[in-house]
This record gives structure tokens, C-alpha cells and sequence, in this order.
């Protein structure tokens, strides 16, 4: 069987994407599950940029060091590198479909989609708030992501 692949999305690649995919890769670490991780946004903001230090911050109080991230935009040949894909929310969703080369392999849904009774919720974005609104990304992003672990292991 193929590793899975997985990209997580938001708008600038700054925040909630490069969170979720560290607890991504946390959370398959710890159970030995063989993957490849990226994120990326839909916007092209933040290329080349490394994450908003309130997201360093909080992925460093997990033990997680992401500093080392760059921001990049998603762009089509994502959607056949990729197995998943997932939107941290709707309007995310709708770009990557707009997007979304005719024909690709990827699956694509929201990333709480995963989680039982969250199914079309969106990743809360931290972007205008303060570290607490971080930590509250941080744990949806981490009960998505032990949940996609999961369902690929």
C-alpha cells in the first residue's frame, strides 16, 4: 500500500494550515503511520514566509517546532501529488474546487469532516484574535487530525 499524502489548506498558509499539519504529523509519528505532509494556501499573501510567530508559539508549547515552514500557494499538480486534501474551511473548499484540475485524484473535504458531529465545520481562524484563539485551533486541528490518522492507518 502507498503511503498516504496529505495536504492541509487555508487562505495564506500562515496559521491554521501549518498547525494542522504538524499535529498531522504528530499525530502519525506516534503510530508509525508512513505519510507525506504539507500545507499550502489558496492566497498567495504569505509565500515564502514562515508561519505567524503566535502559531510557532503554540506549536512549540506541543513540543512541535514549525519555525522552519514556508508558506506556498496550492497549486494544480497538488491535486494529483496528493491522495487528500483538506480545506481548514468553506471558503477554502470552494478555491481548491475552483481550482481543482479536471479529472484529479485527490479526495477533498473540509478537514472536521472527519470528526463525528463536527462534519462542515469549519477550523476556527485564530488570525484576528490571541494566543487562546490559537490553542483553540490547535485542539481542532489535532482532533482532526488524530481522526484522519486514524481512518488511514
Amino acid at each position: 500500500m502507498t503511503s498516504p499524502a496529505v495536504l492541509f489548506v487555508c487562505l495564506g498558509n500562515i496559521c491554521r494550515s501549518p498547525l494542522a499539519e504538524a499535529a498531522f504529523r504528530a499525530a502519525a509519528e506516534q503510530t508509525g503511520l508512513s505519510m507525506l505532509a504539507d500545507s499550502a494556501g489558496t492566497a498567495d499573501y504569505h509565500v515564502g514566509e514562515a508561519p505567524d510567530p503566535r502559531a510557532i508559539r503554540t506549536a512549540a508549547r506541543f513540543g512541535i517546532d514549525i519555525s522552519g515552514y514556508r508558506g506556498r500557494q496550492a497549486i494544480s499538480a497538488d491535486f494529483t501529488r496528493f491522495s487528500h486534501i483538506f480545506a481548514l474551511d468553506h471558503s477554502n473548499l470552494a478555491n481548491l474546487r475552483r481550482i481543482a484540475p479536471a479529472g484529479h485524484s485527490a479526495q477533498l473535504s473540509l478537514l472536521l469532516d472527519l470528526v463525528p458531529g463536527r462534519e462542515g465545520q469549519a477550523v476556527a481562524d485564530p488570525w484576528y484574535g490571541d494566543e487562546e484563539g490559537f490553542l483553540a485551533t490547535w485542539d481542532e486541528v489535532s482532533l482532526g487530525a488524530r481522526h484522519l490518522v486514524a481512518k488511514l492507518r
